[in-house]
Parts: C-alpha cells; structure tokens; sequence
C-alpha cells in the first residue's frame, strides 16, 4: 500500500482539509510542510507535466498578486526557479499517490487516490 504524500503549508485550510480527508479515511499521509521543507524541483515537474505551470500557479492567491507576477512575463525556468523559493504560489495542497496527483482542494481526486489505496 502506497502512502499518501500532501505538500501543503501547515497553517492552510484546504492542506488541513486534506490531511483530515485521508485520516478520516485511516490512509497513511506523509504531511511535507513547504515552509519547511521546499519541494524538489523534480517533484515539481512531475506536477507540472500533468496540469501544466500555469495550472499549479495560484493566480487569485496572495502571495501571486503580492509578487506582482499578473503584471510580469516571465520564463518557465524563472517561474520554477520562484516556486522553489515561494511555495504560496502553488495552488495547494499537491497531493501525489504513486503516479496519481491532484491539486488545490479535489475532493473528487482525493476519493481516487483513496479507492487506489
């Protein structure tokens, strides 16, 4: 049986939404808190090659608009190279089974991760 891996931010609710969802499900979750650990770059690109780097970017969140990245163009290294840093700008959280991943709050991808477990 796999384990469930949610990079989140632990103060975010749709990251305690998460954890709380497999929990309640008694699905073994390995909570991997961004602002702790960053993601690898490799982790990410497995994210991207299924929702694309704009799909994972956060564009109503704080942490965009803050950074001004709705006025700026930049490349998809730079934009990489950023999320590295700042984890706030993911739509979160990034919930990875095996080769099933699923973003921001997908109750539906989370029962498929479940059902797969």
């Amino acid at each position: 049986m796999a384990v469930v891996q949610i990079f989140g931010v632990k103060g975010s609710q749709a990251t305690r939404a998460a954890e709380r969802f497999f929990k309640e499900r008694r699905i073994d979750i390995q909570l991997i808190d961004l602002k702790v650990k960053p993601m690898a770059a490799g982790e990410i690109r497995r994210f991207v090659q299924r929702f694309t780097l704009n799909g994972l970017l956060d564009t109503e969140g704080k942490a965009f608009v803050d950074a001004g990245l709705k006025y700026i163009q930049q490349s998809e290294s730079q934009l990489m190279t950023r999320i590295e840093k700042e984890p706030r700008l993911l739509r979160l959280p990034l919930v990875r089974c095996g080769q099933t991943v699923c973003i921001g709050h997908d109750e539906d991808g989370w029962k498929s991760i479940a059902a797969a477990t």
